[in-house]
């Protein structure tokens, strides 16, 4: 991502609807960069909300963090630098002459600090809304807060009657130029898109202690029902550490609810690789279901999906986020070269082919892993496992893999 520019938008006035981190980081942004446009912040959470609360677990890559450092919101106190990412391929598998298949990408072979991090929810929020509310007092003008104020309707307006533009209905109807909306929840809450495919699997997350386990090290695990992943989170000791846990497996073969405590923990370390250490103790399990929700196109007429209103994906490689926080960035990119309303068409227009190719191509790769657990070809894991095996070998090929999930596709 190149640095900010000086360019001002023109003339607009952009509704931002969703305060989540991508919602934020779009309005955050477009205050910094876009000093003629005016901003208007919609979520129905109220302002009063402790939001710095939520311990939901985020993983973020290299560009992502970079962003948010460019607009002074990056918590580095309370996030844990990824420094590695271990790959790897359950037993059983046909054996193979070199071992366990795996992969290793670390940041010091990417001469980078770090390939991303993890923190809470919570903790990337709170920065975040604390700087737009700042910037928002600054500039009371042109930058408008509406927490608890949720959005019932979003209508295009008839550019032959009315002008190009969106009425958004939040209480009383007002009129913006353009509307973006950020919001999205989980896949079971959301209406379904035009693509849409349940995978029919469901994730338990929760939080793992470790003994043994390296630090910085994010750990993902092919099983038999599905992915595995250990996140490395702050505040981790020398003997123990702590991990976000995502355990996705079968929704109709599911074995986790009946499973005690104890049992978990046996199970949980009988599938990961002896490098992650072992799981000692489990917090209790949340689980959600997991499916493939996406727009086949970000722009309709004057409104811009963006972030899990535009594709929710599988967590596999966990880049449902990074991706909502590109899509931010590039729009925002669109909108410095604009200086009236008529030109915003075509920056749209912009936005949609700029997008693409990191999009689908996200897309593709996370509903093709997710589908390719649910296939029972024989042979289908000893080959996942020899093409871990060939990436590992392939250094070239590696470090464009670790580029794109830091950075998506150029």
């Amino acid at each position: 991502m190149d640095g900010d520019s000086t360019a001002e938008g023109g003339g607009l006035r952009l509704a931002v609807i969703g305060a989540g981190p991508v919602g934020l980081a779009l309005a955050l942004r477009a205050a910094r960069v876009l000093p003629r446009v005016q901003v208007t912040l919609f979520d129905a959470r109220t302002v009063e909300h402790d939001v710095g609360r939520d311990p939901r677990t985020l993983a973020l890559s290299l560009g992502s963090v970079q962003l948010l450092r460019r607009l002074d919101a990056w918590p580095a106190q309370a996030a844990q630098p990824i420094l590695e990412v271990h790959v790897s391929q359950a037993p059983p598998t046909l054996p193979l002459p070199f071992g366990e298949p795996e992969v290793r990408i670390r940041a010091s072979d990417e001469a980078v600090p770090m390939l991303g991090a993890v923190l809470s929810y919570g903790a990337l929020v709170a920065p975040l809304q604390h700087a737009w509310l700042e910037a928002a007092a600054a500039q009371p003008q042109r930058l408008h807060t509406r927490f608890g104020t949720p959005v019932g309707a979003l209508k295009a307006l008839d550019p032959r009657a009315d002008g190009a533009g969106v009425e958004v209905d939040a209480g009383i109807a007002e009129r913006f130029d353009l509307a973006v909306v950020a919001e999205g929840g989980v896949f079971a809450g959301q209406a379904r898109k035009a693509i849409a495919h349940d995978y029919r699997q469901t994730a338990w997350v929760g939080t793992a202690t470790l003994a043994g386990a390296p630090p910085g090290v994010a750990f993902e695990r092919f099983t038999r029902q599905g992915p595995l992943a250990l996140l490395p989170l702050p505040g981790d000791g020398e003997a123990e550490r702590r991990a976000a846990l995502v355990w996705c497996v079968d929704s109709a073969d599911d074995p986790v609810p009946e499973l005690n405590d104890a049992q978990r923990v046996a199970v949980l370390n009988t599938l990961l690789p002896a490098a992650a250490g072992r799981i000692v103790a489990l917090t209790p399990l949340k689980h959600f279901a997991l499916g493939l929700n996406a727009e086949r196109t970000l722009v309709r007429g004057r409104t811009v999906a963006i972030g899990n209103a535009a594709q929710t994906l599988h967590p596999v490689a966990g880049q449902g986020l990074n991706l909502g926080l590109r899509d931010a960035y590039e729009l925002v990119q669109a909108l410095r070269d604009v200086r009236e309303p008529a030109q915003l068409d075509a920056a749209l227009r912009r936005v949609e082919w700029a997008r693409a190719p990191d999009r689908w191509s996200m897309i593709a790769v996370t509903d093709f892993l997710a589908r390719s657990f649910t296939w029972t070809w024989p042979g289908l894991g000893a080959a996942r496992g020899l093409g871990l095996a060939a990436l590992q070998a392939a250094a070239p090929l590696k470090s464009l893999l670790a580029r794109q999930m830091m950075f998506g596709r150029r």
